[in-house]
């Protein structure tokens, strides 16, 4: 009986191909726009977690000034000192490992390749900090860090712009008038947080860069590795109580400093994607709703037009409950198509956009499952009404219709 009834509404869609068509159009769209919506806003969310992950977890940078521009139009605020670096150190628990940092920037030229980069003095603290391996070469020896040796380790950047397939290590280049020995290359790591090419940077130790470039004993970022043990919350109250004193910062009066937490910039992003695809998909699923509305008005349509079949059917022993069966049925398998040509669309849709947005394609079964069922709900939904007049239709008066 089923089966009959089904292959009845194929053969009415079928007879009216565009129709059905324009019909689903609503429904197509409206499934195409939440699938696509809400698996871009996952593969967006995943490629947050995976930019602000690549800096590290547990992990609090520590800088001077209120944020990441000088702040407030007044003097820039003071350095750090290593005293600070001791201090954080040895006094605040749950501290795994802190590593100084002396910043400037300088031009790397290497048999006439040159590349404007960023120099980052160091110690060998800046690879426990956020485990960062070495591709080839080594690390500083205890000599060169005390000594402030003139040695250097590159970014995958900068050794693709200076030596492009050459192997580095060993080699001599200049950076920032200075001539430097090359012990190593670290692995690259792509884009970081907001954007910013983690392989473009020269790491050198921390007192060849303050004697040589700087020209001071100034530190310009603390990195803290946060015990797992450890809250990174409480361990970064610590670390601004303990900055406060140290800086003579009187009670009222805004840091001076900064400290930012790779995994509270990653909660709050990932929460404020994951709400703007809500909003979006709920936007989009909108058109579901007039989809189905679509389907009701041609299914009133078509019970109008076939008035005289369904009399015809009810006078020679048809009951209601099958005519109800045969337009509810049809206006179901209406809308299971547009669910499923909506998917197939949003999937090249996906296809296209995730290259444009630099974000890893993804499939998620669970929310294509759910996207067709709801489609199928809203056949049941919108074309029950429509059903429920042609099995209510006297036959008499349906024979008599023209």
């Amino acid at each position: 009986m089923f089966w009959t009834t089904l292959t009845l509404a194929l053969r009415s869609i079928a007879r009216h191909k565009l129709r059905s068509f324009l019909t689903t159009l609503g429904i197509i769209i409206g499934v195409a726009a939440v699938v696509t919506m809400v698996t871009l806003g996952q593969a967006t969310t995943k490629a947050v977690q995976a930019s602000i992950s690549s800096l590290g977890n547990n992990i609090l940078q520590v800088r001077p000034g209120q944020g990441f521009g000088r702040g407030g139009g007044g003097p820039r605020p003071a350095d750090f000192k290593i005293e600070d670096v001791e201090a954080i150190r040895k006094q605040i628990a749950g501290v795994r490992v802190v590593a100084e940092e002396a910043q400037t920037t300088g031009t790397a030229i290497y048999e006439g390749a040159n590349w404007s980069t960023t120099v980052n003095g160091t110690t060998n603290d800046f690879f426990r900090v956020n485990p960062w391996p070495l591709a080839m070469g080594r690390e500083f020896s205890d000599v060169e860090v005390k000594a402030g040796k003139t040695v250097c380790i590159l970014g995958n950047t900068v050794k693709k712009n200076l030596y492009r397939d050459k192997d580095p290590v060993g080699t001599r280049m200049r950076i920032a008038g200075l001539s430097c020995d090359v012990i190593g290359v670290l692995v690259g790591k792509g884009q970081g947080g907001f954007g910013a090419d983690q392989d473009d940077l020269v790491v050198m130790p921390i007192k060849a860069v303050q004697r040589r470039m700087t020209g001071n004993r100034d530190i310009r970022v603390m990195l803290v590795g946060v015990d797992d043990d450890y809250s990174t919350a409480q361990v970064q109250a610590s670390i601004t109580a303990l900055l406060r004193e140290r800086r003579n910062i009187t009670p009222g009066k805004d840091d001076d400093f900064f400290i930012f937490d790779t995994t509270q910039i990653q909660q709050t992003l990932t929460q404020s994607t994951t709400l703007l695809t809500g909003i979006v998909s709920a936007v989009a699923a909108i058109s579901l709703v007039v989809g189905g509305i679509g389907i009701m008005n041609i299914m009133l349509v078509s019970v109008t037009e076939r008035t005289r079949e369904i009399g015809i059917r009810l006078a020679i022993g048809a009951v209601a409950r099958e005519v109800l069966m045969q337009f509810l049925v049809e206006a179901i398998a209406l809308s299971c198509l547009g669910g499923i040509v909506g998917l197939l669309l949003a999937q090249l849709v996906i296809l296209g956009l995730t290259p444009l947005l630099k974000v890893s394609y993804l499939f998620d079964p669970q929310i294509n499952i759910v996207a067709f069922v709801i489609s199928a709900v809203i056949g049941v939904v919108f074309g029950y009404f429509p059903a429920r007049r042609a099995a209510s239709l006297n036959p008499i008066d349906a024979l008599r219709h023209e």
